[in-house]
């Protein structure tokens, strides 16, 4: 055995043994540290808000927040009213929306609300432009004028498929929002308002049915949606594992330890997050899940270990000391991989996944001390016995058998697995990106469904051009009036397009209501001294809270053109935007060209963008990885060969999910990182314990391999169920992304248990020959010595 494995088995032995002589004072050290991380989680805060998902160099992110400096937010919320009778133009119905605009008024926060009552209806008389709210007073009107008032919004575009649908049965309220942002109960509190409204006005008119949607519910639906998974994954996590680790451990003294340890390294990683200003979202709420799951592994390891040890006659302190000893370089490195694994995560674009790998990093790195530190201590202070026995235990003789397979037909599962793993691989392009904001979430959050009945009448997903003019005061001139109205229909020409909002129909309209209400002149005005006066007299006529602020800018330099698109996928929009930039270039002036940006746009390019980063950060931490073990187990031809197993798991998981699901979003691009940190812990127990028997004990290939199936094989089935029960515990959030992290790394644990038992020991085989004849020309022993150490 190298003096570098002696030096590492006795510095955890020597650790342990001090450990153990003062027990009490690690275990009052070990919880004094996670009482004074753990008092960071005080300062931990839910955001609510959707564009913590970007960071704060992405372009779009950054297109977005200059448009909406320019102009007004875009934070909103939209109420959806449908009548049971099918008239949203009915006296009742209109009463309700008079009511319900109103009162959305006094929603905190809110600076503009549109609805098809209090929409600025304009018509000429003799010389006078009049502008006034289409309903007023809908209660008192005849039907006649109902039905006239029913026959100007739907010819309007402004309103037309945007606050009614085009027979008139559905209407819609939009309240507009601007948050100062300096508190994080701004939403929540505009929400419980707006949720007040809805069931107030419900009361009053039982005909209607009032869906909920908009930016500020989205909003208020992540922070709803991580709260609720923290309360509802966390409790079942801690059942799952205290069930689980007790069948496999049967000593309640052992799984009691194991759960404190778990529960300590959570405490410090999300203590730590606090201190660090982390705000929380569905996406870093998850990291208590993750390292309850992946802390329990190295203890698991220590455990099998010690029963093995004992049943073997050894006594529990000798025993403790061993089972620490043989186990302390291979957590070790498992401990570290994982790390860096999660580490990786920084190079994502969305912020959330760098709190969910540095939290799992902190809490992983707790999770080793507390192993190697705190597990011997309670271990020692508890009552734990197993019976001593001589005969091996059906799962060491189970490991023995599959071990005897693999060796025998290693040519044939190198073929085999290996061709049937590629063939999986090879499915991995007809994944599609897709990443729809209101999907992200499952039927049980109330935005989700109210979101869907909305899109089945209204577009939900606005894409904003703010589109520049020539000079100051621009937007009047005849020339790009006429533009935009070109621009305008090209758009509604498009079959993603559901709704547009621009300056063209409102200039078009104040023409014709300039010449006496003819429609002749439904056109852009073709004189510029003609569309500032028109415009200005327009402006002067408009209520507090209905100005064209929203539209125009200051210097009315630039105007604002709204595209509402339907339920359109990340491909299926990128295209639409590809193809109206090349109309912008074929069809404008240079001075005109403007970008698209909204969430869509952000959500639309995270995916890819997302992919392009982890993809180098998956790579580097690959490398990494394969360096850590080249110098842990002291050979480069490990370090490499360690590629096969710890890569091809996570290629062949995205290859299955293309098969079962065939869409990614950005949240999947970082399962690569994820599973990298997760898979190679079976790798490193294999080849640890491979080394073991063939450096310490100068076992043959056959032997060493036997050894490590022997020795560690039933460890690993165990972690394999325990970190695969875990991460399906994480399917039962309602939350999409984090249903999609944990059964793709669900299926990744899987094919790495198959890669690792099949495959691996296959490719240690190869070339064997060539390294025991080297051997046996320097008097190499393959002799095998049985031991469970």
């Amino acid at each position: 055995m190298s003096t570098y494995f002696k030096a590492i088995d006795r510095f955890a032995a020597q650790l342990t043994e001090r450990v153990l002589r003062r027990r009490w004072l690690a275990i009052l050290v070990a919880v004094s540290i996670a009482v004074a991380a753990g008092a960071g989680a005080g300062k931990l805060e839910f955001s609510s808000n959707y564009r913590v998902f970007f960071s704060d160099a992405n372009p779009e992110l950054l297109a977005f927040e200059n448009l909406q400096n320019t102009y007004t937010k875009n934070d909103n919320f939209l109420f959806v009213i449908q009548p049971q009778d099918g008239d949203a133009f009915s006296s009742e119905t209109l009463a309700a929306v008079e009511a319900l605009t109103d009162g959305a008024w006094k929603i905190p926060y809110a600076i503009r609300v549109d609805s098809v009552t209090n929409f600025q209806h304009t018509y000429a008389t003799e010389d006078d432009l009049i502008v006034e709210d289409l309903v007023r007073g809908a209660a008192q009107q005849s039907e006649q004028f109902l039905a006239e008032r029913r026959d100007v919004a739907l010819a309007e575009p402004l309103l037309r498929d945007q606050l009614l649908t085009e027979n008139a049965d559905v209407t819609a309220v939009n309240v507009v929002l601007q948050y100062p942002e300096a508190s994080i109960t701004e939403v929540p509190e505009a929400v419980a308002v707006a949720r007040e409204l809805r069931a107030t006005i419900e009361a009053a008119y039982p005909q209607l049915d009032i869906q909920l949607t908009g930016v500020s519910m989205l909003n208020n639906a992540f922070a709803e949606t991580g709260m609720n998974d923290g309360a509802t994954l966390m409790p079942l996590m801690f059942v799952v594992i205290f069930g689980v680790t007790w069948l496999i451990i049967r000593s309640f003294s052992a799984t009691f330890s194991t759960i404190i340890v778990i529960m300590l390294s959570s405490i410090v990683g999300m203590g730590m997050a606090g201190y660090a200003g982390v705000k929380l979202t569905p996406i870093s709420m998850s990291a208590p899940i993750v390292i309850l799951t992946l802390a329990v592994a190295d203890s698991i390891h220590i455990l099998l270990s010690l029963r093995g040890l004992m049943r073997e006659g050894m006594a529990k302190h000798a025993a403790i000391v061993e089972a620490v000893r043989i186990n302390f370089l291979p957590v070790s490195i498992t401990s570290l991989t994982t790390i860096v694994g999660f580490l990786a995560l920084n190079f994502s674009d969305s912020p959330p996944y760098w709190h969910l790998g540095n939290i799992t990093a902190v809490g992983i790195a707790a999770a080793w001390l507390y192993s190697i530190t705190l597990l011997p201590a309670l271990l020692s202070v508890l009552p734990y016995s197993t019976s001593s026995t001589n005969e091996k235990p059906w799962s060491q003789r189970a490991m023995s058998a599959l071990a005897d397979f693999v060796i025998l037909h290693s040519r044939k599962l190198l073929i085999g697995v290996g061709a049937a793993a590629l063939l999986v691989v090879s499915f991995i392009p007809m994944n599609d990106f897709n990443d729809q904001w209101i999907e992200y979430f499952d039927e049980r959050v109330e935005f989700r469904t109210d979101s869907d009945t909305a899109m089945q009448h209204f577009g939900m997903y606005p894409i904003e051009f703010s589109v520049p003019a020539a000079n100051v005061g621009g937007v009047s001139e005849p020339e790009y009036l006429a533009n935009l109205d070109k621009f305008a229909e090209y758009l509604r020409t498009q079959p993603e397009v559901t709704h547009v909002y621009t300056l063209s129909d409102i200039m078009k309209r104040l023409n014709r209501n300039m010449h006496a209400d003819d429609d002749a002149f439904y056109r852009t005005p073709a004189d510029r001294e003609l569309s500032a006066q028109y415009l200005l007299l327009y402006e002067l006529s408009l209520p507090y809270g209905l100005d064209l602020n929203d539209r125009i800018n200051i210097d009315k330099s630039a105007s604002r053109v709204t595209a509402t698109l339907g339920r359109t996928s990340t491909e299926e929009t990128r295209l639409l935007l590809e193809r109206v930039d090349d109309w912008m270039a074929s069809n404008w002036p240079t001075y005109m060209h403007a970008d698209p940006t909204s969430a869509s746009v952000m959500f639309a390019y995270i995916a890819e963008r997302n992919v392009e980063n982890m993809i180098t950060g998956t790579v580097l931490a690959i490398i990494a990885i394969s360096l850590i073990m080249m110098f842990a187990l002291r050979s480069f031809a490990l370090g490499v060969l360690s590629l096969v197993p710890n890569g091809l798991p996570i290629l062949a998981t995205f290859g299955t999910w293309a098969l079962l699901v065939g869409e990614v979003g950005f949240s999947v691009a970082t399962v690569a990182s994820i599973s990298l940190g997760i898979i190679v812990d079976d790798t490193v127990h294999f080849l640890s314990k491979y080394v073991r028997a063939r450096d310490e004990r100068g076992l043959s290939t056959e032997d060493s391999i036997r050894y490590a199936f022997e020795n560690v094989g039933m460890a690993i089935v165990v972690n394999t169920i325990i970190l695969a029960i875990g991460f399906f515990v994480m399917t039962v959030s309602a939350f999409k992304p984090n249903f999609d992290m944990g059964l793709m790394t669900v299926i990744a644990i899987v094919f790495a248990l198959v890669l690792d038992f099949l495959l691996l020991p296959a490719l240690l085989l190869l070339g064997k020959k060539d390294r025991e004849s080297a051997a046996s020309t320097t008097g190499g022993a393959t002799k095998l010595i049985p031991s469970t150490a």
